[in-house]
């Protein structure tokens, strides 16, 4: 019996023959297993397009935005290079109603030449209010070191303390911009 299950050696396949037989068939499930995840991972159309889509949707908003913010500040630059030409103008302008003020202020014989200077005056005061610029300083207003120069201080217990006593020179602005302080004299 014990030779019965004794195979000859000579029927055995040697162990370097056998790995050699089985190696293509381990390549070839080997293969199979890789080839069958990158068929899974292979990308859908329908997603490429999707997420195309969505990237260019994405590109378009930014660009959008990035349009809106340059109008907007295109449009400040552009009021605020208004202002400034304007607030200029009119402080090239402002010498003339100092001098129109005092041509009111002074007495004379002619009717007629009085009569001409106010009509130049409330013309430009007019042209003035058209262009949005204010007038202040006026004698009892109260003090603002944001509108008023103090240049003189009176120790008077009839007034108020920061009350404008005197004005000397009258204070201009352009919405809301002060173009020329008020010189004036307050009350301490």
């Amino acid at each position: 019996m014990a030779e019965e299950t004794k195979i000859p050696e000579e029927q055995t396949v040697p162990e370097t023959e056998a790995p050699e037989a089985e190696a293509p068939a381990e390549e070839t499930a080997k293969a199979t297993e890789a080839a069958e995840p990158a068929a899974e991972e292979a990308p859908d159309p329908l997603q490429e397009a999707q997420d195309a889509l969505k990237k260019e949707h994405d590109n378009y908003l930014r660009l959008a935005a990035e349009y809106d913010n340059f109008r907007k500040r295109t449009q400040k630059e552009k009021d605020t290079l208004f202002r400034d030409g304007k607030a200029s103008a009119v402080e090239q302008f402002i010498p003339v109603y100092d001098n129109l003020s005092r041509a009111m202020e002074q007495e004379t014989a002619d009717a007629a030449y009085k009569k001409g200077v106010e009509m130049t005056f409330n013309g430009f005061m007019e042209i003035l209010k058209k262009l949005d610029v204010t007038v202040f300083g006026e004698p009892g207003e109260t003090f603002s070191p944001e509108k008023h120069n103090a240049v003189m201080h009176i120790e008077d217990d009839n007034y108020k303390e920061g009350e404008i006593v005197q004005v000397f020179q009258k204070g201009f602005s352009l919405g809301g911009k002060v173009i020329r302080f008020a010189m004036v004299q307050t009350a301490n």
